[in-house]
This record gives structure tokens, sequence and C-alpha cells, in this order.
């Protein structure tokens, strides 16, 4: 199966979910807005939202895949049987402890870590607690699951791991619609979606259980010992752990700032459903498929093939993305409005503020995903150290620009300061890998970059004025079936003028295309490789 074929079928299961993750945020601005109870369930839920990426998606993304990887070259399937029952026994004890402290801690954590802002609101810090209360138990199942879809992964299973998140977003779109038949108030809703979260949890859980099972694995519970295997999954995970979650501590962040100011948390959750989907579907796909592809072509001594999977990523990405961050900038007012606006969800208040912050978050969505294409570049290498230091001056980077910007600006300031971080990561681990000659010299790829960068600024400025031209027809007052078809219409017609300026300047070529979507991965010959490098 070619890379691109591998990075379609991972973004078609993303895709689904980010799709009906608008349908649920839609339902749920009209049901809550920015209000208190939106404030406090989003807030409650990036708390264990956040520890699901850092020790389960990040850290065994990062460090597990690689080390199943080795397992099933070295000693085939039993021995990777053996390994991932191992690390089950040790994960699952581990995580059982956490949720215990951390439920017993959880008035403490959300009064100095989470939401600090929201102390002061007595009845918005209850409810807070409660909330994250009954959600925290979800780390379990996810960080289970993680593994699970990590082995998946490995052995090139892709479809079961990339549809089990789809689960999510229909149990809690079953929620909203059963509060809204029964007229219940935000408070009854918001303690339904996290008892919605829940029940996700567990669903997602059994969906990748049983294709693992299906894959011919059955991991049995091993009494949790530390072994040398995962003595070296636990020094590579965390790091790994703190690198590749580094987007979720810079909103964990975000969202202790912004509990300072009333609608501020709940605007930035907003916000960041949109910019999601375009993250979700591109950089979440390519950082999925390319770490077990990159891990095999290093083990197996194929270095031109290493390099060139990550250059053809990387021009995947950017092909992608940039017309993506282009349309969020000059579009984001009309978007918001379009999924949004309704209910409960203020046009006065509500849609400027998560308008700026979709538009701000639109200038880092590039940066976003190259940190997805650049890490696996150090994981496959088992190199998690590097990319953590990275994360850690990524970190101080944005607390310092959130603390700066936040008293003028408010939650845009909060965007800014997220998307500098982002740019700051990306460079140095580029810079990093080019240093260490871990990044083949690509031309096609050097050349093409300028060229798509001018083929989406050719596209926003088009959208930009098209926008003006159509303002009453997008504005507040006119109809949803007009807004939609007006702006599904600049949509399409944006991305046409995209795809047509970027072949004709040749920032994309059917040539490219029929490289990524030909080459099968990690199977391509040197010889061909090496000339995509050096073309």
């Amino acid at each position: 199966m070619s890379l691109v074929k591998k990075f379609a079928t991972v973004a078609s299961g993303t895709l689904m979910s980010r799709a009906l993750g608008f349908g649920r945020e839609m339902l749920m601005a009209a049901a809550l807005g920015t209000g208190p109870v939106a404030d406090a369930f989003n807030a409650a839920f990036q708390f264990p939202n956040t520890f699901r990426r850092l020790f389960a998606e990040g850290a065994f993304n990062a460090a597990f895949v690689p080390l199943f990887a080795k397992e099933i070259e070295t000693h085939g399937t039993e021995g990777a049987k053996r390994f991932s029952e191992e690390v089950f026994g040790v994960l699952f004890t581990a995580l059982l402890a956490l949720t215990i402290v951390m439920e017993l801690s959880m008035p403490l954590i959300v009064r100095y870590l989470v939401a600090p802002g929201f102390a002061d609101t007595p009845g918005k810090f209850e409810t807070t607690v409660r909330l994250a209360t009954i959600m925290f138990p979800y780390l379990i199942c996810m960080s289970l699951g993680a593994m699970m879809a990590g082995m998946l992964n490995s052995l090139r299973r892709y479809f079961a791991a990339a549809v089990a998140p789809v689960f999510l977003n229909i149990i809690l779109i079953g929620v909203l619609a059963y509060a809204w038949y029964h007229g219940l108030d935000a408070r009854a809703v918001g303690f339904g979606l996290s008892w919605g979260v829940l029940a996700a949890g567990l669903v997602q859980l059994a969906i990748v259980w049983v294709a693992v099972r299906h894959a011919g694995i059955s991991i049995g519970f091993r009494r949790p010992k530390m072994t040398p295997s995962v003595k070296r999954l636990l020094i590579l995970a965390l790091p790994a752990a703190i690198t590749g979650g580094i987007t979720q501590i810079n909103q964990l962040i975000g969202t202790a700032i912004a509990s300072a100011q009333d609608s501020a948390v709940s605007s930035l959750a907003y916000a960041d459903r949109i910019y999601q989907l375009p993250l979700g579907v591109v950089g979440v796909a390519v950082a999925i498929v390319l770490l077990p592809e990159l891990s095999r072509a290093l083990k197996s001594g194929n270095l031109i093939e290493a390099a060139n999977l990550q250059n053809r990523s990387v021009e995947f990405t950017l092909f992608m993305t940039l017309p993506a961050a282009a349309a969020l900038w000059v579009m984001s007012e009309p978007i918001v409005r379009l999924v949004y606006e309704r209910g409960a969800f203020a046009a006065n208040h509500s849609t400027p503020t998560v308008a700026a912050i979709l538009a701000i978050f639109g200038l880092g969505l590039p940066a976003f995903v190259l940190i997805k294409a650049f890490t696996p570049g150090y994981f496959a290498r088992e190199d998690t150290r590097t990319p953590m230091m990275f994360a850690a001056i990524s970190v101080a980077v944005n607390v310092a620009t959130a603390l700066t910007l936040f008293p003028s600006m408010g939650a845009p300031g909060i965007a800014v300061a997220s998307a500098v971080a982002g740019w700051v990561n990306a460079l140095m681990l580029l810079a990093v890998l080019i240093r260490r000659g871990h990044w083949g010299r690509d031309v096609p790829l050097l050349k093409r970059i300028p060229r798509l960068v001018l083929s989406a600024a050719v596209m926003g400025a088009v959208l930009y004025f098209a926008e003006h031209w159509l303002a009453v027809r997008l504005g507040p007052g006119s109809p949803l079936v007009v807004k939609a078809t007006t702006l599904l219409s600049l949509v399409a017609g944006g991305a046409l003028l995209y795809f047509i300026t970027a072949f004709a300047t040749g920032g994309a070529d059917f040539g490219m295309i029929r490289r990524n979507v030909q080459r099968g991965s990690a199977k391509a010959a040197p010889s061909q490789a090496k000339a995509d490098l050096d073309e």
C-alpha cells in the first residue's frame, strides 16, 4: 500500500470523527453557548484529554511503536505478543494508581492547575470538579486503547484505530439530542456529556481490543514486572510523552490562564474544534503512518528510503495545510457564524472572539502539522530526549507570550502564544535534523515550498475580496441555507484556484502526485528513492 493511501486510510477515519465533532460542537454551542457550564465542561474535559495525549498517544506512538516493530522484525509475532503483555501489565497498574490519586485530589487540581480562575466562582468551581471526577477514568480506557492502536499501526492495520474515536462524537451527539428532546437545562447537559465521555472510552477500547485479537495477537494480563524491554520503553516514553503532547500541554496552560476571564475557556475550545479538522486529517494521519514506516526503513538499514519518506511526508503536509491555513485566516468569521451561531451562542460577543482565535490558530496550523512530520525522524531512531528539550523550550515560550498578551488581548492572546510556540518548536526540530544529517537534501521540495506559499497567498487574497463582496449572504441575518451554500461555494472555488495556481507555478506536478500515490512504503527501489531526493 502506498504512503498516501495509508495516509488516506487513517485520514478517512479521522475525517469522519472530525466531521461528527463539528456536529457535536454545533449542538453544544446551541445548548451551552460560551456560558459557565460550557467553560466548566471544556476545562474539565481538557484535563483527562491532556493526560491521554501525554501518556497514551504521545508516549506510545513515539516509544512503543518502534520497540514493538523491532520485536516483530527480530522475534516475530510471539515475541511481539510477549512484549505487549509485559507492557500491558505495567501500564494498567500505573494507570489505575494514577486515577485513584487524581480522583482524590481533584478539588486541589482544579483549583491550582486546571482552572485557577474558577476558584472565585463557587458554583462554577464545584461543577468543574464533579465533571472532571466523572471523566478522568476515560484516561485508562484511552491509554490502553492507544497501546493497542500502536500495535495495529505497526501491523499496518490502520482503519480500526482511526475509526474508534468516531464513537466519542456519536455518543456525545446522542446525549445532546436526548437533552434537546427532553428540554434539559445546561447543568444536566454538562453532566450527561461527562458520563458520555466515559462511556465512549469503554466503547473505543473494546473496538481496538477486538481488532488486535482479529490481527492474531491475544493480550493476557501479566503481573507487573520491570523487564529490560519495559525499562527501555519507560526511558523512551517519558520524554516522548512530553514531546508528543506538547500541543495539549500548551492548551492546558492556555486553559488555566483563560479561566481568569468569563467565556474564554469555551471560546478557545470552540475555535480548537474547527482547526482540529485539517490538523487531525493531515497531521495525525502523517504522524501515525510515518513513524512505523520510518522505523521499519531504519531497522532494515534503508537510509535513502527513510529520508525519502520524511521528505514526501513534509511535501504532502504542506501541499494540504497551507491552503487550509490561508482559508482559516481570511474566512474565520463566516465559518464560525455558520458552524456555531445559534441558540445560546451569542452573535454579538461569542462570534468575533472565537473567529479571532480561529484565524490565529490558522497561522499556526502548518507548524503544528510539521511538528508531527518532523518528530518521527527522532522517535524512529529512539531519540526522545532532543524533542523533549525543544518541547520544554516551546512551553516556556508559550507561557511567557500568553502571560504577556492575555491582559490586553484576552483569549486571542493565548492563541498567538500557541502559534508562536508551535513555529519555534517546528523550526528547532528541522534545524537539528539537518545538522545531524538525518534530513536528506531534496531539491524538488525546496523549489516547491515557496511556490506553494505563493499559491496559498493568491487563494487567500481572492477569498478575502470574495468574502467582502458576498458579505450580505454570509452575514448573521442571512438564512442558514444561503450561508452554507455561499461558504461551501467559496471553499470549493478557493480550493480549485489553489490547485490550478500550484500546478501552474510548479508548486505541484503530476509527477509528485504519482510518486506519492504509487510508492509502496519501504518497498520502493533505492535508486528511485535517491532519484526523488536529487531530482
